[in-house]
């Protein structure tokens, strides 16, 4: 049994750890997958692997989690954040 199948049958018994222990092992493979992936490319292509990760993760959970996420941000800072963005 693989550590990541472990850790999903943990995880569907209830154990509240297993789900910190199942994202390092992911993550890991993942960056594999995308450096792999990105290798086989165009010469020039600026994207790396780890920002590859990242977006697929930010596209998975979605906006309202990531939102979660984060911790509040002053309303002000958020203006002037989107103001630098418009």
């Amino acid at each position: 049994m693989s550590d990541v199948t472990r850790i999903l049958s943990q995880i569907e018994q209830g154990d509240p750890l297993a789900a910190e222990k199942l994202l390092p092992l992911v993550y890991q493979e993942l960056r594999k997958l995308a450096a792999s992936r990105l290798a086989q490319e165009q010469p020039g292509q600026t994207l790396q692997a780890t920002a590859l990760v990242h977006e697929v993760y930010v596209r998975l959970i979605g906006d309202e989690q990531i939102q979660k996420l984060l911790p509040p941000v002053d309303e002000q800072l958020a203006d002037a954040f989107e103001a630098c963005w418009a």
